[in-house]
């Protein structure tokens, strides 16, 4: 992952897909104007073909209460004949010369307004239901590419940075063995011709076992084996053996232990692989010469807190939870100036997840910089750890 981000000269290249992904913009937005101009014409032509049904229906009554009073005219004898032939009508008011008449029964006509009324609630609710059953289809095939879409530009961008990151040092150290091979050196240059080789490899190595890891993590079939320890124990361990390494690359290092012991479970080498990946985040997004770290390690309840605290350009609020994410680095490779290859903090969340516990990220306590926690459930039998090293809250101190 990548914090902050850096600026680059000139303008940034035109990144490929562009013209596909406003392809498919546009035949999206075709596609829902296409559906929502056919739902409202299926809206207006139902709605019409209702209003004229029940025109041509109150036509046809008209006729019918026309013909049955002709027909009461010549046979008077025959109204309960004609009205159970005709539901729909009822006796009317007799004419002044006595003649028999029929009219429109209301309580049919109000039967078929209600039926009518019913249809088009029906109408009205099939129309949008239709509408958004389409729309959220698309949506979620419009989700589906965008994540698609982005998966293939993380791989795109991890593919870069680990071609990056392999062919840099081997770039580094071939040119280093050819000008030891090929001139001769002061004992003061070859030993700091010997000083970059082996920084070179280390970054070789470090890339090297976060795509390992990366790897055995995704074909695990088993939860890791945990043990119960002391986290006190375990840092003090981890940090005596990547001092070292850290302050030649200008970490100026301090840890404080809690107070007491702090017993969890864990497995010692994915843990190794989590705190070792904080520290060298800490330190490779640090600025300066001198670049502060701090870890602190405290009880919470029945929780424990590891925090890796730096001073350097911290995490953008939008990407706190990005950043844990496979692949993830923040701009684009061309003009990215940090090393990685987009695992490192993958690999913190899902090694601790496994373990049981969780990681989040947040501003650093003094407002500048990042701060890396890891919580981990306290074990709640603790009689068979190790107490903390050098007595409550110590400090330790580069």
């Amino acid at each position: 992952m990548t914090r902050g981000r850096p600026g680059a000269r000139g303008r940034r290249p035109p990144r490929q897909g562009n013209g596909e992904r406003l392809g498919t913009r546009i035949a999206f937005t075709v596609i829902v104007l296409f559906v929502l101009a056919q739902v409202a014409w299926w809206l207006l032509f139902q709605a019409q073909l209702l209003d004229r049904a029940a025109a041509e229906r109150e036509a046809a009554w008209e006729r019918d209460v026309t013909a049955v009073t002709a027909l009461l005219a010549r046979d008077p004898g025959s109204l309960e004949a004609l009205l159970e032939r005709y539901p729909h009508l009822r006796p009317g008011a007799p004419l002044p010369d006595g003649r028999l008449t029929v009219e429109v029964d209301p309580e049919a006509a109000a039967r078929l307004a209600a039926r009518d009324a019913s249809a088009r609630r029906m109408i009205a609710f099939e129309g949008p239901f239709f509408a958004v059953v389409i729309l959220a289809m698309l949506a979620l095939i419009a989700g589906s590419l965008r994540a698609e879409r982005e998966l293939k530009r993380r791989q795109q961008n991890f593919l870069s940075a680990v071609t990056h990151e392999f062919n840099t040092p081997i770039g580094t150290l071939r040119l280093l063995v050819q000008t030891l091979r090929l001139r001769r050196s002061s004992p003061e240059r070859t030993v700091d011709y010997l000083r970059r080789m082996e920084t070179e490899l280390d970054r070789l190595e470090r890339t090297s076992d976060h795509v390992l890891a990366a790897a055995r993590l995704e074909q695990a079939d088993a939860p890791p084996v945990l043990e119960a320890a002391d986290l006190n124990v375990v840092v003090q361990g981890l940090i005596g053996r990547a001092r070292e390494g850290l302050e030649a690359r200008g970490a100026r290092l301090t840890v404080r232990y809690a107070h007491e012991p702090l017993p969890v479970s864990l497995d010692p080498d994915a843990f190794a692989l989590v705190l070792n990946n904080l520290l060298d985040n800490a330190v490779k997004y640090g600025t300066g010469d001198v670049r502060p770290v701090t870890v602190t390690l405290r009880a919470d309840g029945d929780l424990v807190r590891l925090h890796v605290d730096d001073e350097g350009p911290g995490v953008p609020a939008e990407e706190r939870e990005r950043v844990f994410e496979r692949f993830y680095r923040a701009g684009d490779e061309l003009t990215r100036v940090s090393v990685g290859v987009g695992l490192g903090l993958h690999l913190v969340k899902t090694v601790t997840e496994a373990m049981n516990g969780w990681v989040q990220v947040e501003p650093g306590p003094a407002g500048r910089g990042s701060r890396f926690t890891v919580v981990l459930p306290r074990r709640v039998a603790a009689d068979d750890v190790a107490p903390a090293p050098g007595g409550p809250g110590a400090v330790a101190s580069a």
